[in-house]
């Protein structure tokens, strides 16, 4: 069923159910960076690539549902619309949790960005002291 087709219910239903697998995804997506930090610490190549794998395709759904989510609220209060309106068309019990659970999901993606950052710093690192160690200082004194 194409969005612009959909009635608002069933697209607000579609919206709260994304939020709700985005909810789920994130916790899974913190998993699988722990991995992927644990398996670098251990310098399991393999390990990383499956955590790389997981990632990937965690991230790939999570962008196909915010493009939809993306979608529903245009198509819920118009092309400028944003999630706070779009909850606004709910009654106050499930516009508290659906706020609620919208908090929670940014405080999701906030942690998951720190430890994307911190996985990469360490993955930066570990390549410099490789770089290092293969081929050398370039110039270990400075001139004076």
């Amino acid at each position: 069923m194409n969005i612009s087709s959909m009635s608002r219910q069933d697209a607000m239903r579609l919206l709260l159910a994304g939020i709700a697998a985005d909810l789920q995804a994130y916790a899974q997506l913190q998993q699988a960076l722990q991995q992927q930090f644990e398996a670098a610490l251990r310098h399991k190549s393999s390990e990383l690539a499956a955590a790389a794998d997981a990632i990937s395709a965690l991230v790939d759904a999570m962008e196909q549902r915010r493009a939809e989510r993306v979608a529903l609220v245009q198509r819920l209060v118009g092309e400028t619309g944003n999630m706070a309106q779009a909850f606004a068309l709910l009654k106050n019990t499930a516009r508290e949790k659906m706020e609620a659970d919208w908090s929670l999901l940014e405080q999701a993606v906030t942690e998951c960005k720190r430890l994307s950052k911190r996985n990469g710093d360490l993955l930066a690192e570990q390549y410099t002291i490789m770089q290092r160690v293969l081929h050398g200082e370039e110039q270990i004194y400075a001139p004076a």
